[in-house]
């Protein structure tokens, strides 16, 4: 319990998404006494935050413990998509009830000790020698803890107000997704998308990124598109047209969706940061799950490795506390920014750069990639999402040297001199 005469814990939290509902979870099971702050109400919660298409791997549930019940649909296969061919690859999946996921994560973590205060918005840093020692929330209340750590996504709240965050407006990808009935699952030229997710490269569907159907069962599906505001979106976008309109035009003309109707009160609207991140941690801090950002730059999966920043920052607490002096000092906790690079995110800068090449080519290169996946094996193709350089040469063409050399002279998230040195040279 908190000090009698202080509100005061050993581990501050704000946000509950999965980074921040794990890493409580994971830090009240170590024994510490944690705080979770929650803007949004309990009785709504995640409502507003709900969102995420939920799509994400066995090994995520099965290494934190997450129960088959919050699991929509279990998924054989991930179907690749251009606008003129498609390739179908075995890869088992599985689709979250995202909303029934997070409020586990919050029910798992009480049940281990974890406090949680929803309607409790954070607001901003409390400092006492120039070191942030607690939060403000709720209009004036001050909590105190030995470590903070803020896990309010995009917004990055406290992160901002540190200087940790270095989020980029450029860097931004902006998504919407309606969960959606009566799909046609495999009409005539199309793969089948039963028991499958499907990610569609098409410059016409998502100018500068990507658009999916995940199988949610029966003949639904979570539908919805991403991009960043990007060259590659800047030379293909539609003028004047926003994301609702690209995600109801490919509704109107994609024939899977001819008789398919919008779920009532199921369609989410989200962003994440596609960077490198500028710092991780300072004195009594750590920044976990999308405030870092931890989304993966290619695929844009970002729930196995915010569970896997949360555990990272827990490990961290334990780390700091297990002394007889207790060292939350920025030295000590530059052990989470180690861990971050080597456990959470350790392709993170490879992965960027396929990113912006993959988002900056052409229709017909799409179309062309995919039959080039069609030709290697899977041990080839666990390689190349591996980011092995001799892998991913096999699916690089000579015309696309031009793209690659535009793409490391001009973006600035790649740009060496914007990153620390931890961040180029994880030890």
């Amino acid at each position: 319990m908190p000090d009698s005469n202080t509100d005061r814990y050993d581990v501050v939290i704000a946000g509950a998404g999965p980074a921040g509902a794990h890493c409580a979870r994971d830090v009240a099971t170590r024994g510490y006494d944690v705080v979770v702050f929650e803007a949004e109400s309990e009785a709504e919660f995640p409502r507003q935050s709900n969102k995420s298409t939920g799509g994400t791997f066995p090994a995520m549930l099965s290494s934190f413990g997450i129960p088959d019940d919050v699991v929509m649909n279990y998924t054989d296969n991930v179907v690749f998509e251009s606008p003129t061919e498609h390739y179908t690859h075995y890869q088992p999946g599985a689709v979250l009830d995202f909303p029934e996921f997070k409020r586990f994560l919050v029910r798992d973590g009480q049940s281990s000790g974890a406090e949680y205060r929803f309607d409790a918005r954070v607001s901003k840093p409390v400092f006492e020698g120039g070191e942030i020692v607690g939060v403000e929330y709720g209009g004036g209340q001050t909590v105190y803890g030995d470590i903070v750590i803020d896990a309010t996504g995009p917004a990055a709240v406290l992160s901002r107000q540190l200087g940790v965050s270095g989020l980029e407006r450029e860097a931004q990808a902006i998504g919407i997704e309606y969960e959606m009935e009566g799909l046609t699952l495999a009409p005539d030229g199309y793969a089948d998308l039963a028991d499958a997710m499907m990610l569609r490269l098409d410059h016409d569907v998502a100018p500068g990124g990507y658009s999916w159907i995940f199988h949610t069962g029966g003949d639904t599906a979570k539908v919805g598109l991403c991009y960043i505001q990007n060259d590659a979106h800047r030379a293909y976008a539609t003028e004047g047209m926003r994301i609702d309109g690209y995600l109801q035009r490919w509704l109107e003309t994609d024939p899977r969706f001819e008789n398919a109707e919008r779920i009532a009160e199921r369609h989410h609207r989200g962003s994440a940061h596609i960077q490198l991140p500028d710092a991780l941690s300072t004195d009594n801090f750590m920044a976990i799950g999308d405030t870092v950002p931890t989304v993966d730059p290619v695929w844009g999966e970002g729930i196995y490795a915010c569970m896997k920043s949360g555990r990272a920052a827990a490990t961290t607490v334990d780390h700091c506390f297990i002394a007889s002096d207790v060292d939350t000092s920025a030295e000590n906790l530059a052990a989470y920014d180690d861990r971050w690079h080597t456990e959470v995110a350790p392709q993170m800068r490879t992965r960027l750069l396929i990113s912006r090449v993959l988002y900056n080519a052409s229709n017909d290169r799409y179309d062309t990639f995919i039959r080039d996946m069609e030709r290697l094996s899977d041990d080839e193709l666990r390689a190349v999402n591996a980011g092995n350089p001799r892998a991913l040469a096999k699916l690089l063409h000579v015309d696309d040297i031009p793209l690659l050399v535009r793409v490391l002279t001009e973006s600035k998230s790649w740009n060496p001199t914007k990153l620390t040195s931890r961040a180029l040279n994880p030890s």
